[in-house]
């Protein structure tokens, strides 16, 4: 794979948010894996030798890779890097790190089997459009799985929650959202096929807690 464009970012890194993710990430990687490991095992299940991952973070999905395989990252937080290359080493996974937002990956079209994203659609500028360049990069009959937290049910207490700490959750973790209706984004993507499973988590984090996993098809 190459870059078809000069990198770009479109991602300004903070100062302080930058280095407390990166260090969140890695504290917090066993349990959340721990709470998350059954959804993911579903749907990064057989993945092939080469993957390309939208917000690779701190490497949470290595342990999904098969032996010696290829991971195309993309990453625009550079304070997330250093543990990443870390833990790609400590896995034996060939690194293709990219400081690129998901939006513009530099792929060429149709040239990737397999996307994978986890816990990265909340965060992302444009939903619309990073799916729209998913199916741009996918070649057909190519997959993108993911396991993402959503917008809670109308009425209930998590949606309230999530109403309340918008702004702080927002702030805290580099533009998330638990508001949005990832499920509905992918369905309306134009995807040939959609299959996605919601669940809820049990966790401290009750705004977080909604969540879905799937699997959809070019």
């Amino acid at each position: 794979m190459t870059v078809t464009s000069p990198p770009t970012s479109g991602f300004e890194a903070h100062a302080a948010r930058g280095p407390f993710n990166a260090a969140f990430f890695s504290l917090m990687g066993p349990n959340l894996e721990w709470n998350l490991r059954r959804h993911k095992r579903r749907v990064f299940a057989d993945l092939p030798q080469t993957v390309v991952e939208l917000g690779s973070g701190v490497g949470a999905n290595l342990r999904h890779l098969p032996p010696r395989a290829t991971l195309v990252a993309l990453e625009p937080n550079p304070h997330m890097h250093r543990r990443l290359r870390a833990a790609a080493e400590r896995r034996g996974v060939r690194l293709d790190l990219r400081e690129r937002v998901a939006e513009d990956t530099g792929l060429p079209g149709s040239s990737v089997d397999t996307v994978i994203s986890s816990l990265v659609l909340c965060s992302v500028a444009d939903v619309d459009a990073v799916l729209a360049e998913v199916r741009r990069i996918l070649r057909p009959g190519g997959t993108y799985r993911f396991v993402e937290h959503v917008v809670a049910p109308e009425g209930t207490p998590t949606r309230w929650l999530q109403r309340a700490l918008r702004r702080p959750w927002g702030w805290t973790f580099e533009g998330c959202s638990c508001e949005r209706d990832l499920a509905a984004a992918v369905r309306a993507a134009g995807f040939a096929h959609v299959d996605i499973e919601p669940y809820r988590l049990h966790t401290p984090f009750v705004t977080f807690n909604t969540q879905i996993a799937g699997i959809a098809r070019a």
